[in-house]
């Protein structure tokens, strides 16, 4: 096959999927009526609110480790010569009007910034519409969730305390162990040894501006996509009305619906099966208004958290002191699961293979992290389908579907209670030792029986194999 065969094949593999010689019309693109689909709104809002407050709190906060002397509101510090980042970091807290509150909004921002773009991942897998043509989004969403929570690693190691600096510790480590590369990737990422005084700068660089152009790049894409197809919607119980029905046009025929089936998608009903037509709200001005309701919500509801509930309290751990550990150190809870890895990987894994150092710290702190990421990616193509699919499935219909999505789920819940082991074994009154095992055989056994009761449940023994009849 010639270069420029591979080249028309490409071609036309994207424009099956993103329809790129149709014209469209974006105020006319319907909305399928589905609460769940307003997921990624949230998640879009959210972004929003953390660059509004960002660039707030950028105005204050100096990245750097440089000492200065104290002279803020915090008693216990007066005087004393602090790491200007962290008494950065207080002067933001206690000093500068509403800087308690904004900094509070970032972080509830940030937490439900990544919990939206999980629970509509989670949508999306359950109900199918990560199938032909949506492949491409799905692969945008992942890398959204894996730059998401880089994005959080950098933000809370900012603030240069005691526990900023131990999990930051954690993560160098983490670089270094990577075979081949970990020196370089040390001194990229965190400006050379740990603690330099290159690392807050590079940490809040990257924070700042890199990830953040990262995550608008990848958002701007996946809306483009959105934009470029249909919609996926859901099965529909009878004929509907198209363009021009008597319900005030409740059930529209989108534009782009229209480019594809003209007949379709005239003033007479549309067909139940007829996956060319979106049937749903037409962007302005109904979905537009739900979409203001949504953004007036959430941020009521960043609003609510920021006002009751409290952050990291950079003042009760103190700034970096390289002579101590804090006596709890655990990440946040979408960073848990990959921590938890860490935990549970045996150090006699580490080995050498063809002269290359594979360490214990690579394989939980990165190989399995990236084997589940990569997996998630890869699903679309293990899960495929050859004609296209416009409207989502019944995840009670599709037995082994649901089930991996069980397994999955479970696997990383029990992985993050992994990265919880100094909890669970308080709570047994035990040792972390003597979980651990206990752990392990949870993170493999759990998952597989989770996945095959589901399977079970909903009749899969009793169904015709995988791939065979899935819509």
């Amino acid at each position: 096959m010639s270069a420029s065969d591979r080249l028309s094949r490409a071609y036309a593999w994207v424009d099956a999927r993103l329809d790129l010689e149709a014209d469209r019309s974006v105020l006319g693109k319907a909305f399928p009526a589905e609460d769940s689909f307003l997921l990624g709104e949230v998640a879009l809002l959210c972004f929003l609110v953390l660059v509004l407050t960002g660039v707030f709190l950028g105005f204050f906060f100096e990245p750097s480790t440089t000492p200065v002397e104290y002279e803020g509101s915090v008693a216990e510090y007066q005087g004393e010569e602090l790491p200007a980042a962290f008494a950065s970091v207080l002067n933001i807290t206690y000093d500068v009007a509403f800087g308690m509150l904004v900094r509070r909004m970032h972080h509830w921002a940030a937490h439900l910034f990544v919990a939206s773009t999980a629970l509509h991942m989670l949508r999306v897998f359950f109900t199918g519409a990560y199938r032909n043509p949506r492949e491409p989004n799905w692969l945008v969403g992942t890398a959204l969730a894996g730059t998401a929570m880089f994005a959080a690693y950098t933000g809370y190691a900012l603030p240069f305390d005691e526990f900023a600096s131990t999990a930051v510790g954690i993560g160098y480590n983490v670089a270094l162990s990577v075979p081949l590369v970990g020196d370089l990737l040390g001194k990229l990422v965190f400006g050379g040894e740990f603690p330099s005084s290159a690392t807050v700068p590079r940490l809040y660089f990257l924070h700042v501006l890199v990830i953040p152009a990262v995550i608008g790049g990848l958002l701007a894409v996946h809306m483009g996509i959105l934009v470029r197809q249909k919609h996926t919607e859901a099965p529909r119980e009878d004929d509907v009305e198209g363009r021009g029905a008597s319900d005030g046009g409740q059930a529209t025929a989108s534009a782009e619906a229209v480019a594809r089936s003209d007949e379709a998608a005239g003033h007479g009903p549309v067909d139940r099966d007829d996956d060319s037509v979106v049937v749903g709200l037409p962007a302005f001005p109904n979905q537009a208004a739900i979409t203001a309701v949504v953004s007036f919500l959430t941020l009521a509801t960043l609003s609510l958290l920021a006002g009751f509930l409290p952050v990291h309290n950079v003042a009760e751990y103190g700034p970096n002191d390289p002579a101590s550990t804090p006596a709890l150190i655990m990440p946040d809870w979408f960073l848990m699961w990959g921590y938890g890895f860490l935990k549970l990987v045996p150090s006699w894994l580490s080995v050498d293979l063809l002269g290359i150092h594979v360490s214990s710290e690579f394989v939980g702190g990165l190989l399995l992290p990236g084997l589940v990421f990569a997996a998630v990616a890869l699903w679309p193509f293990v899960d495929r389908s050859e004609e296209p699919v416009h409207f989502t499935a019944d995840p009670l219909e599709r037995p082994w579907q649901t089930a991996v999505g069980v397994a999955g789920v479970t696997f990383v819940m029990i992985a993050s209670i992994a990265g919880m082991d100094v909890l669970v074994a308080d709570l047994l009154g035990t040792t972390t030792d003597a979980v651990k095992p206990l752990l392990i055989a949870a993170l493999v056994g759990v998952p597989a029986g989770a996945g095959l009761l589901t399977y079970a449940t909903l009749g899969g023994f009793e169904s015709e194999p995988p791939g065979e009849g899935d819509r």
